[in-house]
């Protein structure tokens, strides 16, 4: 019998490699995604096509209302940066951090793994090739694990509960590279901050130059639709 795992699946071309590797892995994959508020419903969508594809035991998707707080460009009304250059992206905490956004999910993703009675956690933070969030960072993880030990009847029972994270020292490069070694179709992926009415890409926001570059360092182009 596998065991079971809590995967944050956001839809975008992290979550799906670390859902692909989980699989891989020979675990039981019960899929969380969240509707927080964030600028679009694409990614809801493409969350909703990854767990289908994947046949997911069960993929449920959670309403959190953190437009209610903003502070972010992906929860309020802030523009989203543009056409920032390599140097630029993580050099700095960017407006498209949300507030502890991590920590909730995280938190969430705890209290299913207890009613399931299972031990992992997957989340797809990456410390290398990203925009300079606090909350993907290996101490985080290590330190919401420690507190996650501490924190439920299951875990103080005896049952103590590992936050995976194989993505988290990897370049998106060798992020994609792994994913298509894995099968994984990023056609039904979204990545994008800031995308279209019809839900196109941007091209330009943090999150799709750094999706762009690691395609074209496979020697690849990126299969998601774009405005241009």
């Amino acid at each position: 019998m596998k065991s079971k795992a809590v995967v944050l699946v956001s839809g975008g071309l992290d979550s799906t490699t670390m859902l692909a590797i989980a699989q891989q892995q020979e675990f039981d994959v019960y899929g969380l995604t969240f509707h927080y508020g964030q600028r679009h419903d694409g990614e809801i969508a493409a969350a909703r096509r990854v767990a289908e594809a994947f046949q997911l035991t069960t993929h449920i998707v959670v309403d959190i209302d953190l437009r209610s707080m903003g502070g972010s460009a992906l929860t309020d009304d802030i523009d989203v940066p543009k056409n920032n250059s390599a140097d630029e992206i993580g050099s700095e905490i960017p407006v498209t951090y949300v507030p502890a956004r991590n920590t909730i999910f995280l938190s969430f993703a705890l209290a299913w793994a207890e009613v399931l009675q299972c031990n992992d956690i997957f989340i797809g933070v990456n410390a290398l090739d990203y925009s300079g969030y606090p909350d993907c960072r290996p101490e985080y993880i290590a330190a919401f694990q420690e507190m996650a030990n501490r924190a439920t009847k299951r875990t103080v029972e005896g049952q103590p509960l590992t936050i995976h994270t194989p993505l988290i020292h990897w370049s998106k490069s060798k992020i994609i590279q792994r994913g298509l070694e894995c099968g994984v179709d990023y056609g039904m992926t979204t990545s994008c901050y800031d995308p279209s009415a019809t839900g196109l890409a941007c091209g330009h926001c943090d999150a799709c130059l750094l999706r762009i570059k690691g395609f074209t360092e496979n020697g690849m182009t990126d299969p998601a639709q774009y405005v241009n």
